[in-house]
């Protein structure tokens, strides 16, 4: 091919994220070829990454790859891509819940699900974890409707409420709640709780980092020091949770957690992983939240024993986060409210893969 290739796609924001949105049949099925379509569509190798529709920001640099279900008891199958934007790497290892948000409304729309002439309920099935995740939404008179008064902080307005809920998030990615066999660690003489909910996470608290914990993400970005000893934690992490060399992986993500100042039950500052969300990754607020009611973990000691039902607040650089952790079939269920929105749908432009040469 000597030109460029059009390929059919709907920007969506999904929680406090944005992302192209395609259906998987109009992508290659080889993982090289379709990762090579997905760099050159958001223009990674370029901070801006102005060749191409990404935001230059990891929450705007996300892809939701969506096809029909291919394991029982789902309705949708749903793959998300972590696309980053100064290397030409794309990361299908992680969740991410924010852009699941707008799973079911494009699902919806795409003709993979039928809606309900009320509300609808669509399981869906996220291929990086293989756990199961349901999402509740309005559809009147069997159509998908944006507009409401539920909000989300993190995002301006208010929009239809989309409700979210984890079912057995624990080992997403390990197999294991704690990976490392214990609910606490020590690295390099920082106490951590490494844990697989929803999102391989390393927390630790903020101050044995020296810092107060209620910086501002600009301000976290800012200090090179920080970021290179995160890093250095994170990636001893990994090895420790069994996850091999994390170096080109955005997870475990590392979390700096501290007390809450406003009225809420934890106040943290989540990196992905080497820049501070500028709010609070949904899968991760899912995670924090199962480690704050774990006993013997550092966000335990933090708000003190807590028992299920409970509804935890988690305050983050853009607002707060509320989690309902509850019980169901004897495991442990999260629930948060989301919000999206179709922003644009047409024809995404791509420079066309280049086949893998074969050896002689």
């Amino acid at each position: 091919m000597n030109d460029l290739q059009s390929i059919p796609c709907v920007l969506m924001r999904g929680g406090t994220s944005k992302g192209p949105f395609f259906l998987a049949s109009d992508l290659p099925n080889d993982t090289a070829l379709r990762d090579q379509i997905l760099l050159s569509v958001m223009g990674s190798g370029h901070p801006l990454q102005i060749d191409g529709i990404g935001g230059g920001n990891p929450v705007t640099s996300k892809v939701a790859i969506i096809s029909p279900p291919t394991v029982p008891n789902a309705d949708v199958d749903y793959l998300f891509a972590q696309v980053r934007i100064d290397q030409q790497i794309v990361d299908t290892s992680p969740n991410c819940g924010n852009m699941l948000a707008a799973v079911a409304p494009f699902a919806l729309e795409a003709g993979l699900v039928r809606a309900g002439e009320e509300t609808t309920l669509v399981r869906i099935h996220n291929v990086n974890t293989g756990k199961i995740i349901e999402a509740e939404l309005d559809t009147p008179g069997g159509k998908v409707c944006y507009l409401g008064d539920a909000s989300i902080d993190g995002v301006p307005g208010q929009a239809a409420p989309i409700a979210l809920t984890f079912l057995d998030a624990a080992g997403a990615r390990t197999g294991k709640l704690f990976p490392t066999g214990a609910p606490l660690d020590h690295i390099d003489g920082v106490e951590v709780t490494c844990i697989d909910c929803a999102m391989p996470m390393v927390l630790m608290h903020a101050e044995a980092l020296g810092i107060t914990g209620y910086e501002s993400a600009a301000s976290l970005n800012a200090d090179a020091a920080l970021l290179q000893r995160i890093e250095t934690i994170r990636l001893k992490a990994g090895l420790l949770m069994g996850m091999d060399d994390v170096s080109q992986q955005v997870t475990p993500k590392p979390v700096l957690i501290s007390h809450a100042r406003k009225g809420g039950d934890l106040n943290v500052r989540y990196f992905m992983p080497r820049e501070c969300h500028p709010s609070l990754a949904t899968t991760g607020a899912v995670g924090i939240a199962t480690a704050a009611i774990s006993p013997g973990t550092v966000a335990a000691a933090l708000i003190g024993p807590r028992a299920i039902p409970a509804v935890l607040r988690i305050e983050h650089p853009g607002g707060g986060l509320d989690i309902k952790l509850d019980e169901r079939d004897g495991k442990t269920i999260a629930g948060v409210l989301r919000t999206a929105r179709r922003l644009f749908e047409g024809l995404v432009y791509a420079k066309p893969p280049k086949a893998a040469k074969i050896a002689a």
